[in-house]
């Protein structure tokens, strides 16, 4: 008898928590930059990591690194970590991937956007209103650069000459893969 797949009523997906882990801010040519025409060049830098915790249960780290700029000297610069704990029940191994890079980043995103805004404020300057971040794209684009990397190692790969350590990993990056970006 063939083994059946879980229903989809039998996916959950709990948010345990949302805290922030880490929090870094610096106006490091303040109070000069203050005096100097508004100019603002923003950079945004992001990163998700998974770090199991125990079964079924997982730490779901976005770190946000925005820098600041007006002309070549560095107006602020914050650093965040915004985190949660997930509780998923129900899910194959190669489904956990897009929850961990797309659901739950697009969680913990409206978190850290306001904690940077807040903090900007309180730091003496405009308000700072992070766009959206469109994590299913991004997450989409990851995966098709993964598949066409190893497309090209396979095309390297000299014909009858193959071992496990030259054979690519093909399935989706999920857990094991804690760094994505």
């Amino acid at each position: 008898m063939a083994e059946q797949q879980p229903q989809a009523e039998d996916h959950q997906v709990l948010l345990r928590t949302v805290y922030t882990k880490d929090l870094s801010y610096e106006a490091p040519n303040a109070p000069e930059i203050f005096r100097e025409e508004w100019k603002p060049e923003v950079a945004l830098q992001f990163d998700i990591k998974v770090n199991p915790l125990v079964e079924n249960t997982y730490e779901v780290v976005l770190t946000l690194t925005v820098t600041v700029k007006t002309g070549e000297k560095t107006a602020y610069l914050v650093e965040l970590q915004q985190a949660g704990i997930l509780s998923v029940k129900g899910f194959q191994e190669q489904e956990l991937a897009p929850l961990f890079f797309v659901y739950a980043p697009s969680i913990l995103f409206p978190y850290a956007r306001q904690t940077v805004t807040d903090l900007v404020v309180k730091g003496g300057f405009p308000q700072l209103v992070l766009q959206h971040i469109h994590f299913d794209q991004v997450y989409a684009q990851k995966v098709a650069e993964q598949q066409q990397t190893t497309q090209q190692q396979d095309n390297k790969t000299p014909a009858g000459k193959t071992s496990s350590s030259d054979t690519p990993k093909r399935a989706a990056p999920g857990v094991k893969a804690s760094k994505l970006y």
